[in-house]
């Protein structure tokens, strides 16, 4: 029997000739419409489209009745519409089903050029009958909050992992004050390098969360000396006429890591203060405020091809209802609109208002250019494979959060505050947490984040309320969303979803947690830097001499008898065996904390592993192609396959660009077998709760039998030694470390050195070492060292934290690192080693380890120490204290989409 029209697909609007397959269509289904009959030519997937009517070569492709794309051919009704990247994009994964064996329409997204001059003044929509009024806290000058929460800031990425640190001591405070609503950090990855090109962008970000109506009390924590640091962002809130004490501001402590006080004793320090709030903060209570004072911010991620069909339109009534109230609704991802200019601006404040937002798009378009990008890198994989073919697709869907009937009002920068009520853009890239960030910082107390995949996107201090495009994935994971939208397909009006979910907004801004907050975790990131030029590059940003692999030549010196006990592993020797969990996106990452924390409680299969770690990052979602992709790729599995690793799995979030079957090519590129790995997706295998069993049961299997692995007595040939040196580094400190990778070396050893180390920049390094010819880096960042010898990291950025992330990637398994200003965060997987020479550095009992690299008689004992730790005898202190962090560098080209 052949199906109707309206069972096997929907339009986006009438008059369209594609239609999106609501439901999967087999090839050779019957497809009955009106007035004629056609038959689907290869397997159609949901959400993917298929035309109605005949198309002729040349002739567009229609939704909401604008061009996508233009035939190459003849299209007659039923083919399957696929341009080249969809085709790529479906390749890529595990299909059942045969795929058309060439592109039938080619991307198409040149909108009319819109008139400025002919722009003429709309009105905003009429407001509401009768006002109305939600629970929330009134905070004077800086608006209304909707939560009451602690925030402990680090201000730059150095100081990331104290404020998690401090921060997790309080994750039980609602037990005993039921009014907080939590002890929230905030760690990003900005302002730990110098001359960032995002300055302004970071200084807003941090004076929104200092100010917003959701945080009634801030901690924020640097050491003083970071390109971005507490005084800088003083000086900017006080130019900005912020309230810094008094009864509109919160309760405020700017407190430096810097000086005499030790980690453990600045931790106890912050503890205190915390703890000294929490009762005046538990005091506060909720009031009756109008809706006049609720800030939304209009998200997506994840999204699908029904997504601007049911999902969005949903966010876009509520929106304009409570703009109607008098309140603000904020719209923003600035790529995802390129192509959607007309729609976006067929309703606005006036013409000015339209030449702005159409500078932001001109703006967005050259910074991508400049690096060789453009908007057509932001649909993701899990967007393709999902049915967004295309940015002129995904950007005409992400228009309808913005509703026909409501004005552009303003046109603001990244967390430039929302001052009036009223329908706002706010310029961002298409990365959800980086542009949620900066919504969050503008003001808005309020989060509808719609989604076709299913993304689990939370931010730590506003409620999240997502809203799932299609009723089959709002039943998959229905645990973790809150608005199944897909019910607009099953026959629901647009209307009654809207009025449902305005409520549910209402109810949710009044205290009733989302499902986001009661799954318990939360997600940060900024606008990331994005880099022009670096040391050892060209003008085109590329590595003067490309990296062969091939170690450095050096003058021959002694070889050291010295031994260390190795683990026997089934590839060779290794000093550890441990259990990984590798996030495949920064979306995912938060869920894989999860479950290794899990893993780690119930102390599964220990000692057949010693523990579970895993990589919370940034990447995977956002970040641009070419060089910024390949950093990305490569350092992630140089961690799956790193030699201390004894089983791995990936875990995907199920809609990002590296998305588990990608991650698979990746590895079969790198010669490795993807069925070596376990593999668990969050959105496929139907949210937190079933991934996190998922993915227990796979290493319960996984290591069911195995034994502790065998000890044995090796030699330096089987020592991976990273040597690290941050800040000022003495001659003598210098010639030590030179003396001791030296004796690594000549006994058959690997020793890789990160390009930016101070060390190499010391005369003591060359006549120690005494290289023969320049030195010059012999490895990519993060590439894995295949050859004994020494070798030289290139390093793209000077970031300490990026560094050690490349450098653990090389294969290293124990890390020396010279400290010259302050202690580093370690790295979550290889021990490392923290020495300094003189250096005035907090907590030298506490922190550094217990060695003084000042003079070359020293050797022995640094040697003997670094052996200790790789024999598992000995636990570098910060990285037994579990202060640690994990950063993917972008790298020169890398920018955010």
């Amino acid at each position: 029997m052949p199906i109707a029209l309206e069972k096997a697909g929907c339009l986006a609007a009438p008059g369209d000739n594609a239609a999106i397959a609501s439901q999967r269509l087999e090839a050779g289904s019957g497809i009955a419409a009106d007035t004629t009959h056609f038959t689907i030519a290869h397997t159609v997937l949901e959400g993917h489209r298929f035309a109605i009517e005949p198309i002729d070569e040349g002739g567009p492709l229609l939704s909401w009745s604008l061009p996508f794309g233009k035939a190459l051919r003849r299209i007659e009704p039923g083919d399957y519409l696929c341009n080249a990247s969809i085709l790529t994009a479906l390749r890529e994964r595990r299909g059942d089903f045969t795929l058309p064996d060439e592109a039938n329409f080619a991307d198409f997204h040149e909108p009319p050029p819109v008139d400025v001059s002919a722009i003429e003044p709309a009105a905003q929509v009429e407001p509401a009958a009768s006002p109305r009024f939600f629970e929330g806290y009134a905070r004077g000058r800086r608006g209304v909050g909707t939560r009451n929460t602690i925030l402990v800031l680090g201000t730059s990425s150095l100081t990331g992992t104290y404020a998690r640190t401090l921060a997790e001591r309080f994750k039980e405070v609602g037990r005993e004050f039921s009014n907080v609503d939590g002890v929230v950090a905030v760690a990003h990855t900005e302002g730990g390098e110098a001359g960032p090109n995002n300055l302004d962008f970071v200084l807003r970000a941090l004076r929104g969360f200092v100010v917003h109506p959701n945080i009634a009390a801030v901690l924020a924590v640097d050491f003083g000396d970071e390109p971005i640091h507490n005084a800088m962002l003083r000086h900017f809130m006080a130019e900005c006429g912020d309230p810094l004490e008094g009864t509109d501001a919160p309760l405020l402590r700017f407190k430096s890591l810097g000086g005499s006080s030790s980690l453990a004793a600045s931790l106890d320090q912050g503890a205190a203060l915390l703890q000294s709030w929490l009762e005046p903060v538990n005091a506060l209570a909720r009031t009756k405020q109008s809706v006049q004072h609720l800030k939304l911010a209009l998200q997506c991620g994840g999204s699908d091809a029904f997504s601007g069909v049911c999902a969005n339109p949903v966010a876009g009534w509520v929106a304009k209802q409570t703009i109607r109230c008098g309140g603000a609704a904020n719209l923003a991802e600035t790529d995802e609109l390129i192509g959607a200019e007309t729609y976006v601006l067929q309703s606005v404040r006036d013409a000015a208002t339209a030449r702005a937002f159409l500078k932001k798009v001109e703006i967005f378009r050259d910074r991508a250019a400049r690096h060789g990008h453009s908007a057509e890198g932001n649909p993701s994989g899990g967007n393709k494979y999902r049915g967004l073919y295309n940015i002129a697709i995904k950007s005409i869907g992400a228009a309808r959060k913005k509703d026909p009937l409501v004005r552009l009002d303003e046109v603001i920068d990244y967390a430039e505050p929302m001052t009036k009520p009223g329908f706002y853009f706010m310029d961002s890239p298409g990365n959800d947490l980086e542009s949620v960030a900066g919504q969050v910082a503008s003001g808005a107390n309020l989060i509808l984040f719609t989604t076709g995949n299913g993304s689990i996107t939370n931010f730590p201090f506003v409620p999240t309320i997502k809203i799932v495009s299609t009723t089959g994935r709002f039943d998959m994971i229905r645990n973790d969303m809150d608005v199944n939208a897909g019910r607009f397909l099953d026959g629901v009006p647009l209307d009654e979803l809207g009025a449902e979910t305005f409520e549910l907004a209402l109810s949710v801004a009044s205290g009733q947690r989302s499902a986001g907050e009661k799954a318990g975790h939360a997600q940060v990131q900024l606008w990331r830097n994005w880099r022009q030029g670096g040391h050892g590059r060209d003008a085109n940003n590329r590595v003067a001499s490309k990296p062969n692999g091939r170690p450095l030549s050096i003058a021959a010196q002694g070889a050291s008898a010295a031994t260390f006990r190795a683990c026997r592993s089934e590839r060779g020797y290794a000093t550890d065996q441990v259990g990984v969990v590798v996030p495949t996106s920064l979306c995912s990452g938060q869920i894989a904390r999860l479950i290794v924390e899990k893993l780690n409680a119930m102390a599964l299969h220990l000692p057949a592993v010693s523990r579970y770690v895993t990589f919370v990052h940034t990447e995977g979602c956002g970040v641009s192609s070419g060089d910024g992709e390949n950093l990305y790729l490569r350092t992630l599995i140089g961690h799956a396959a790193h030699p201390m690793v004894r089983c791995c799995l990936f875990l995907e979030h199920g809609c990002e660009k590296t998305h588990n079957d990608a991650m698979g090519r990746t590895l079969e590129e790198y010669g490795l077998a993807a069925q070596h790995f376990g593999w668990a997706s969050v959105q496929m295998d139907g949210g937190i709760d079933p991934v996190v069993t998922k993915v227990v049961e796979w290493f319960d299997r996984k290591l069911s039998g195995r034994k502790e692995p065998e000890n044995a007595e090796v030699g330096l040939d089987r020592l991976r030694l990273g040597i690290f040196s941050d800040g000022p580094i003495d001659d003598s400190a210098a010639a030590t470390l030179g003396h001791l990778a030296a004796r690594v070396v000549a006994s058959g050893g690997v020793v890789v050195v990160p390009a930016n180390a101070s060390w190499l920049g010391s005369s003591a390094f060359t006549d120690t070492l005494r290289p023969e010819g320049p030195v010059v880096a012999t490895l990519a960042l993060g590439q894995f060292a295949r050859h004994e010898g020494l070798h030289v990291m290139d390093t793209p950025t000077r970031h300490s934290t990026e560094t050690l992330t490349g450098l653990c990637a090389t294969g290293v398994e124990v890390i020396l690192a010279h400290v010259g200003v302050r202690p580093l965060q370690a790295h979550p997987l290889v021990p490392m080693l923290q020495v300094s020479s003189g250096v005035d550095v907090a907590d030298v009992d506490h922190v550094l380890d217990p060695a003084n690299p000042d003079q070359a008689a020293s050797t022995d004992d640094l040697l003997d120490l670094v052996l200790q730790v790789a024999s598992r005898r000995v636990t570098p202190k910060l990285f037994g204290q579990g202060y640690t962090d994990f950063q993917v560098t972008r790298g020169l080209t890398g920018i955010s989409l």
